[in-house]
């Protein structure tokens, strides 16, 4: 690839990433966040949203694949008991961070400086995660489910995308969207969970065809492991994923300036940790498992996200009992 060539393509993929990140704020994308509502709210909106994601990168996949355009692609893993051992770590990490690495971007963006800790927590993470006595996690053979069904897949992904589209255009010529309060309803809905994560999906796979396979967690811990290869390129990618979660919160009126308290220091740096030391052990985060392990069907991801999600939803149930017996005690 000619200089020329690589710097368009690199240029293209900082676009995407940017797009991500205001994307990731615009829709307060967030696992935590999602499991919050199930409970709560007993809807899995965000949860369907983040669902929607893998459905989009898979389809992206398949439509590659057709087209004979299809990069290297990671390997899956066996699913474990350090599987579930590393969605656990991986989910209590994330409560006590208050969101996952999702969700710290977009609180980042929305000036909570706290959350730029998260990211330094995660690294630290990676280089301690050698405390766990684990053998190398086993490579599947093969390549996944999805891609090798691609040319029967392609035709109902396809359909599911017109479906998507047409909604979003219906959404978007409903009546009322040229008054003040219909432009504001109308900004809602474009940036609503399912229309957020829809843009996720997409952009990764476009810097997946640009420059490959890509998550900021991978790039941290293969900092963290002294990894050089590429390494630069994805770290300025991450730049650029802040800076569009920036702009984000910027452009939605999101933006406060909010000065890091101690107490949330340390949760960050712990939270982020933890999450580090759960990607190692799966491995993958839950931005590269939505992003590649689910999409791609790979057993391990659906079983470490799902751990994950249960232990974020026990942690808060857990909270929360322990507040009502101590306004309880209080009462009494």
């Amino acid at each position: 690839m000619s200089i020329a060539v690589f710097t368009i393509a690199f240029a293209l993929a900082a676009l995407c990433a940017g797009v991500m990140g205001y994307a990731i704020q615009r829709g307060a994308t967030c696992t935590v966040a999602a499991v919050d509502e199930a409970l709560k709210q007993r809807t899995f909106h965000r949860l369907e949203s983040l669902l929607e994601a893998s459905v989009w990168v898979a389809g992206g996949l398949v439509v590659a694949a057709v087209l004979q355009m299809l990069p290297h692609m990671p390997a899956g893993f066996a699913a474990g008991a350090w599987t579930v051992v590393g969605g656990a770590l991986l989910g209590l990490g994330a409560w006590i961070n208050g969101a996952c690495v999702f969700g710290a971007i977009a609180r980042l963006g929305s000036g909570e400086w706290a959350y730029a800790l998260t990211p330094l927590g995660f690294y630290l993470g990676c280089l301690t995660v050698g405390a766990f006595e684990r053998p190398a996690a086993e490579r599947l053979a093969g390549p996944s489910p999805v891609i090798a069904a691609a040319e029967w897949l392609v035709w109902p992904f396809l359909a599911f995308a017109v479906w998507r589209a047409a909604g979003a255009v219906r959404a978007l010529s409903a009546p009322g969207a040229a008054s003040k309060p219909g432009a504001a309803k109308r900004a809602a809905r474009v940036w609503a969970p399912h229309a957020a994560t829809t843009v996720i999906g997409l952009t990764f796979v476009a810097m997946l065809l640009l420059v490959g396979a890509w998550a900021y967690t991978d790039a941290l811990a293969d900092l963290a492991h002294g990894m050089s290869m590429s390494l630069p390129g994805r770290l300025g990618l991450f730049a650029a994923l802040l800076l569009g979660a920036m702009l984000g919160g910027w452009t939605a009126g999101r933006w406060r300036h909010v000065p890091p308290a101690p107490a949330q220091i340390a949760r960050c740096l712990i939270g982020g940790a933890l999450m580090g030391w759960g990607t190692l052990l799966i491995p993958g985060s839950n931005d590269g498992l939505i992003l590649i392990g689910m999409p791609l069907l790979w057993p391990y991801a659906w079983l470490a996200f799902a751990t994950m999600c249960a232990t974020i939803a026990a942690a808060q149930l857990a909270s929360r009992a322990g507040t009502a017996r101590r306004l309880r005690r209080m009462a009494n």
